[in-house]
């Protein structure tokens, strides 16, 4: 089945893996082949005192085939030793680097929370919240994120919003207007080196009038306090052979999307650059009944190039505009690039929303006009 991108409205609501290996689990329940103890060695966790962090890897092969990643669920107290025995697994291979991390606890002990922070930083991690099935076929139960484990659940380089019953507390004290400090494991000096907008934070702690603070999946997204598996979209604006060239590219969890903008001499190049796979993007294109690109929302014009192509591990789609388009496609807030399925109403593709990207877009609007030949023709 050819990989399919939601559109970005629904992509705030997507559960996180979890829930699929989950399903996968309780269905292949009564096989007896998956009770072996191979199984159980692939499964490692570190037994934890009454007021320690439990530490429990699962990375046995129907994990690593569903998931794609080890899972590993940290579970009650985080402890001022919980970094160090975090960090001695990561060093001797039993949690590897882009691991999925699944977070159920709390703790005073903020320093400790900072640190394992960093470590998942480091080690490129995605945080979710989530407990683990302690029986087959049972449901998990909720998962609870509060003090020292929210600054950890920061550390994700990805992190899922809560879904379900999942929840999580955000301290009162993120909301302090940030200071420069010379402590490193200050909050604010953590926050902005974890490429969290602590202004956008502190209206939703102040608006909640609680300590903690229980925010919605939908105001972390919105205040990118989560991603859910994207970092924020980049701009970046040079000259290529003399041409005016602007791309645009979100980076993704696994893959990414580019779109470019180049001026040439008969008009803008628009190109949208979709990485799915080498497979997946020949399947996308081998179904496809046509492409398009969408302008705020609605389909753009003209539709010359009426196809998509395949290079290397992408779907790529090109049109080539007028100059006198320019100016709407940089204005716009949405821009999007699809394939639709000849088989059915199904179509494959990515959109950017634009928002927080007009001096860039503005800059390269102006160098497009100064150095186009066919705005020089016009005038003359």
């Amino acid at each position: 089945m050819p990989y399919r991108h939601a559109d970005r409205r629904s992509r705030g609501r997507t559960a996180p893996f979890r829930h699929v290996l989950c399903g996968a689990l309780a269905l292949l329940a009564g096989l007896p082949a998956l009770q072996s103890s191979a199984a159980t060695r692939h499964s490692t966790s570190q037994d934890p005192a009454p007021t320690q962090l439990s530490i429990q890897v699962n990375n046995d092969r129907l994990t690593l085939a569903v998931a794609k990643a080890p899972q590993i669920y940290l579970a009650g107290v985080i402890d001022a030793d919980a970094p160090q025995r975090f960090e001695s697994m990561m060093r001797s291979g039993k949690i590897a680097n882009g691991s999925d991390i699944y977070l159920n606890a709390s703790g005073a002990d903020l320093h400790a929370g900072i640190a394992l922070g960093r470590l998942f930083r480091q080690g490129s991690m995605v945080t979710h919240l989530g407990t683990q099935r302690r029986q087959r076929g049972a449901p998990a139960k909720p998962a609870l994120c509060t003090d020292a484990c929210v600054y950890a659940y920061l550390g994700g380089l990805y992190r899922w919003a809560p879904t379900g019953a999942d929840r999580i507390g955000f301290p009162a004290q993120m909301a302090v207007d940030p200071k420069a400090s010379a402590d490193p494991d200050d909050t604010s000096a953590y926050l902005k080196e974890m490429d969290i907008d602590q202004s956008a934070l502190a209206p939703l702690l102040t608006a909640a009038h609680a300590d903690p603070a229980w925010l919605p999946a939908d105001q972390l997204i919105a205040a990118r306090i989560a991603n859910n598996g994207r970092l924020p979209l980049t701009a970046t604006y040079q000259v290529q052979n003399g041409e005016p060239y602007l791309t645009l590219a979100e980076v993704k969890r696994g893959g990414q999307h580019r779109m470019s903008l180049e001026c040439r001499r008969d008009g803008v190049l628009f190109t949208a650059y979709n990485a799915v796979g080498a497979e997946h993007a020949k399947q996308i294109v081998a179904h496809g009944a046509r492409s398009f690109v969408e302008v705020n929302h609605a389909e753009s014009y003209p539709p010359q190039q009426d196809y998509a192509t395949v290079q290397d591990d992408a779907v790529v789609i090109a049109r080539t505009y007028p100059g006198a388009q320019l100016g709407s496609l940089i204005s716009a807030t949405t821009l999007g690039a699809w394939v639709r399925d000849r088989n059915s109403m199904l179509r494959y593709g990515f959109e950017f929303e634009l928002g927080g990207l007009d001096h860039i877009l503005r800059k390269y609007y102006q160098a497009c006009w100064e150095y186009a030949p066919w705005q020089v023709a016009k005038k003359s």
